[in-house]
């Protein structure tokens, strides 16, 4: 199933040089591996597929309104400010 070009490609894009043989040899090793899914394939579990294995439900909190914090203690930390508003360097 997997040739040694497509090995040769999943080494290029993992980085890292193989000769000849050992393209041959993984390209064999990777086409038993995907037969022995296909295998595992052909059993019928009855159990749906699932692609979370945790039951996730919504983790973000209610937005509840509240007070906004005041302005100068937002800017008490502020390494330069000016006119009530945080003063950053220039980007041109």
């Amino acid at each position: 199933m997997i040739t040694p070009e497509e090995v040769e490609h999943i080494g290029w894009l993992a980085r890292i040089k193989l000769s000849e043989e050992e393209k041959k040899q993984y390209a064999g090793q990777m086409s038993d591996i995907l037969d022995y899914f296909g295998k595992i394939d052909e059993i019928d579990t009855n159990v749906k597929p699932t692609y979370q294995v945790l039951a996730l439900h919504n983790i973000f909190r209610d937005d509840v309104d509240g007070e906004s914090m005041k302005q100068e203690d937002a800017l008490a930390n502020a390494p330069k400010e000016k006119d009530g508003y945080f003063k950053t360097p220039r980007i041109v």
